[in-house]
């Protein structure tokens, strides 16, 4: 069985630590010089959803018709729909009415007048306020894990959990900042949902912790560092097939899914990964370094 393993993880925590930390950094540098890729959801710009009724439309296609008009798009059409006959333009800017007549004049000469379209304009000021309730949606849910975590355990437990959950979020905003990939709604939902799963994996070696502390006599720190060591081995086939689970599914939507949710399943599979490997290497040892602590105090106390 997987804790019957002697690699004594807590042993090389101070790598660990130094891997994360490395990482981290490298993230906020990738930040600061490329900045994020934000979608029409975050900043001011026009969508325009265009059905060309049952006829086919070639991405190449598309970016011709708009360029009749006269405008280009933020990002490359998206084209769906099960006979290919839907595409997706995205514009960096509102666009007038005229304008939006000017694209829809141009594919009706190439489609007929069977086309449709749907538009969805996002100003600045809307813009500012998604962005804004996206980064309090993150902290109010991170606020309601630690207090949930310090009633449920206590708070060296919840400073664990924390510093794992915002790693993980983190990890998910740095790889799309390096590789300038699209930041949307459904970015954010991603991230709020990696968080419940990386709480979950955590409280799960925390509650194996506890139950193991209960049954121990703690007098040293490596005392400590081995129930800490045996608890993560004992749970790790548990968050293993926990994560290879979800893992699996978020693939298969990424490889077959549409362009529309491809990046929600990206993020998904950056931020799975990221939140097995915070739960083990950076939680608990967070615990393990806060919770030795006590043994000099205990000692103290008791003299």
């Amino acid at each position: 069985m997987l804790y019957n393993a002697k690699y004594d993880l807590m042993k090389h925590r101070r790598k660990f630590f130094g891997i994360s930390i490395a990482i981290t950094v490298i993230g906020i540098v990738m930040m600061l010089i490329f900045g994020l890729n934000l979608g029409v959801d975050f900043k001011a710009g026009t969508t325009l959803d265009i059905s060309t009724g049952g006829k086919a439309i070639q991405q190449s296609q598309a970016v011709e018709l708009v360029r009749s008009a006269g405008l280009e798009t933020a990002t490359p059409p998206v084209v769906g729909g099960a006979a290919g006959d839907r595409v997706t333009l995205r514009f960096d800017k509102v666009l007038t009415t005229q304008e939006i007549d000017q694209i829809e004049a141009s594919f009706k000469t190439a489609f007929g007048d069977q086309i449709s379209k749907e538009e969805n304009t996002v100003d600045t000021e809307l813009a500012k306020e998604l962005a804004l309730k996206a980064i309090y949606a993150v902290l109010i849910a991170s606020l309601g894990i630690m207090l949930y975590v310090s009633i449920r355990f206590e708070w060296r437990f919840a400073v664990g959990a924390i510093a794992a959950l915002l790693h993980d979020a983190f990890m998910v905003i740095a790889i799309f900042s390096i590789f300038q990939l699209e930041v949307n709604l459904p970015f954010v939902a991603a991230v709020l949902t990696v968080v419940g799963y990386s709480i979950n994996d955590t409280i799960v070696i925390f509650d194996r912790i506890r139950e193991n502390m209960r049954f121990a006599k703690v007098k040293t720190f490596d005392d400590l560092s081995q129930i800490v060591n045996r608890s993560i081995w004992q749970t790790m086939t548990r968050s293993i097939n926990t994560v290879l689970t979800v893992l699996i599914a978020a693939v298969l939507l990424f490889v077959m899914g549409s362009e529309s949710i491809r990046l929600f399943s990206l993020a998904m599979i950056i931020g799975l990964i990221s939140g097995m490997y915070s739960s083990i290497i950076i939680a608990s040892p967070i615990w393990l370094v806060l919770k030795s602590k006590t043994l000099g105090a205990n000692k103290k106390a008791a003299a």
